[in-house]
């Protein structure tokens, strides 16, 4: 109790602080401002940490602030409020539309395949069964006495069906992973060939059978038994084409991400464009870091920068027109060429330095968190039961100790964004119940990890356009490049067979590794 009641007071505390020392703070930062300040303005931005349940940025968009700002920003105050605000445009009210039209046309698509899929299923299960019932139910009395072996028909089909059944589940009815803008061909093919294969059966039990009204009912059960055996032959075929036949790898994919060149490399088998896109969808996710647009802005405000500093000077007169100046501004940029390299390699050095430092901090901080938390055993539970708490309380509890230090080094290395106050919250707690350490606690943060770690909301692409200059139904070839297209960036992904390996063989015989000792007058042998 007195631990919640110390969290709830930190927490009011972090609330009511910015209205009555904010001022104090302001005018104390500005009399001891570093030196590294350009501004006034640029010293005095605050930075405001929202709680749930809205879970909105650590970050907020609205205080981002830019890379020259200097390093004690983090000292001004920071409020921990239980609203948050929402504004949305003409162009998120446009998108939004748009995708709900898109996800309708894509449910109606998918339902439709899955209900004739369903039907077809159906009429294939209940075929053998009709086949079998329709004399006993029509000519009953006409038909020939079938006895034991008409039994033993009957529990084989039985147990074939049964078979084919849950083959048929396992195999066609999953939960589709994504919707492609084709059909699948082998798919579509084995239903065209399924359906043409049972309405022959229907057209020649139609024929010989009803027409003629056949007595003999050990005949018309064989037939029955026929059918389901070529049914379960075709659910081989089916495996074979859907999922065996891409199982040995015979090209390699080579995945880039156009904004910032990181690629990887996957190896396919015999897929159509489509399904390869899919393959390499999956793997992106769990193998690619998160796009992070806020390292791509640092390089563009540079070179920005770079030719903001230039200044022309129309000497001949104003009738020149301005394709003078712009070859003007492009020779003075490559005259500053040469020097523009070492701003670069200083500013490098400069984030990196800074980066050290606040991973020193953030690191010493959360280890001296985690010291404040002890797991009770079982006698220790009933000695001091007001004192206990619950993994959740335990994390808001050590968790302002350590909130500056993180989200210092969270801006400085642009991962603000990814992680949520609820997010981090969760991990801790997570990390707390399962005795992990200061270390396991930190990977996540220090190092940036695969898409999938962080929440839906901040990668997650509903929508991705397939490019390529052949059919998406095609097979995979020798040289096709085709592209995956989302809003913010692409995936190029280059297609290479796997080359013919010949391998030789060579016999050493055993008895062949003979040596002799070389003994010479200066060696000290």
């Amino acid at each position: 109790m007195s631990a919640a009641m110390d969290t709830e007071s930190t927490y009011s505390g972090y609330s009511h602080y910015s209205g009555h020392s904010k001022k104090a703070h302001r005018q104390g930062r500005d009399r001891h401002k570093s030196p590294r300040s350009k501004d006034g303005s640029r010293s005095e931005k605050s930075v405001t940490i929202q709680a749930p349940p809205a879970e909105p940025l650590l970050g907020n968009d609205a205080s981002r602030v830019e890379e020259g700002q200097d390093d004690n920003w983090g000292e001004t105050t920071t409020a921990i409020t239980g609203t948050s605000e929402h504004s949305i445009s003409q162009e998120d009210i446009a998108r939004i539309s748009k995708d709900l039209e898109d996800s309708v046309g894509l449910d109606c698509k998918r339902y439709l395949g899955l209900t004739v899929a369903a039907v077809l299923g159906l009429l294939v299960f209940l075929t053998p069964i009709a086949f079998i019932l329709l004399p006993q139910i029509l000519w009953r009395d006409d038909l020939e006495p079938c006895g034991t072996v008409c039994e033993g028909l009957f529990i084989s089909v039985a147990f074939k069906l049964l078979i084919l059944l849950i083959g048929t589940w396992a195999l066609f009815f999953r939960q589709p992973k994504a919707d492609i803008p084709r059909v699948f061909v082998f798919r579509a093919l084995l239903l065209v060939l399924i359906f043409l294969f049972v309405f022959s059966y229907w057209l020649f039990y139609g024929v010989r059978i009803l027409d003629l009204k056949d007595t003999n009912y050990q005949g018309i059960v064989q037939y029955a038994v026929s059918l389901v055996d070529a049914l379960l032959f075709i659910h081989y075929l089916a495996i074979v084409l859907l999922e065996l036949r891409q199982l040995q790898p015979m090209f390699t994919v080579k995945v880039v991400r156009s904004t910032d060149g990181e690629s990887r490399y996957y190896s396919l088998g015999h897929l159509s464009i489509q399904r390869a896109a899919l393959v390499v969808l999956e793997n992106y996710y769990k193998d690619f870091t998160v796009y992070n647009p806020a390292v791509l802005t640092a390089s563009k405000s540079r070179a920005a920068k770079h030719m903001a500093g230039l200044k022309v000077y129309n000497v001949d007169g104003p009738g020149n027109n301005a394709s003078g100046q712009s070859r003007a501004m492009i020779a003075a940029a490559a005259r500053r060429r040469d020097s523009s390299h070492n701003e670069l390699y200083y500013e490098e050095a400069d984030h990196e330095r800074r980066v050290r430092k606040r991973r020193a901090r953030l690191v010493v901080a959360v280890e001296e968190a985690f010291t404040h938390i002890k797991r009770l055993q079982a006698e220790e539970q009933q000695k001091a039961p007001g004192e206990m708490m619950d993994p959740r309380e335990a994390a808001q509890a050590i968790f302002p100790s350590m909130a500056r230090a993180l989200q210092k080094y969270l801006r400085t290395t642009r991962q603000q964004q990814y992680h949520s106050m609820e997010s981090i919250l969760q991990h801790l707690s997570f990390c707390i119940t399962n005795n992990m350490t200061p270390k396991a606690f930190l990977e996540r943060y220090l190092n940036p990890g695969p898409t999938l770690q962080y929440d839906r909301d901040r990668w997650f692409s509903k929508q991705w356009t397939l490019i390529s200059e052949e059919a998406v139904t095609s097979g995979l070839q020798d040289g096709i490049v085709f592209v995956l297209k989302c809003l913010d960036f692409s995936l190029v992904v280059n297609v290479k067979k796997i080359p013919f390996i010949k391998l030789s063989e060579e016999f050493i015989d055993p008895k062949s590794h003979k040596f002799v000792l070389r003994l010479q007058s200066e060696t000290s042998v």
